[in-house]
C-alpha cells in the first residue's frame, strides 16, 4: 500500500486502488487533460538562434 498525493485536488490516496494513476480519480485525471488541451500547462523550449537574429552590441 503506497499512499501518494493528488496533484490535482493533492487528497491522500492508495496507489494500488487508484483506476486513474497518478490522480486519485478519473475527474482528476480529466481536469489535468483539460489543462494541458488548453494550454495552461506546457514544456518549455529553447529558442534557437535564426540568421539575423543576433543582437547588436553597442561596445
Amino acid at each position: 500500500m503506497a499512499l501518494l498525493t493528488c496533484p490535482i485536488c493533492e487528497c491522500t490516496f492508495d496507489s494500488e486502488k487508484s483506476p486513474a494513476m497518478p490522480f486519485c480519480s478519473e475527474k482528476c485525471r480529466l481536469i489535468d487533460l483539460g489543462r494541458w488541451l488548453d494550454e495552461r500547462y506546457g514544456i518549455p523550449v529553447e529558442r534557437e538562434a535564426v540568421a539575423g537574429d543576433e543582437e547588436v552590441s553597442d561596445v
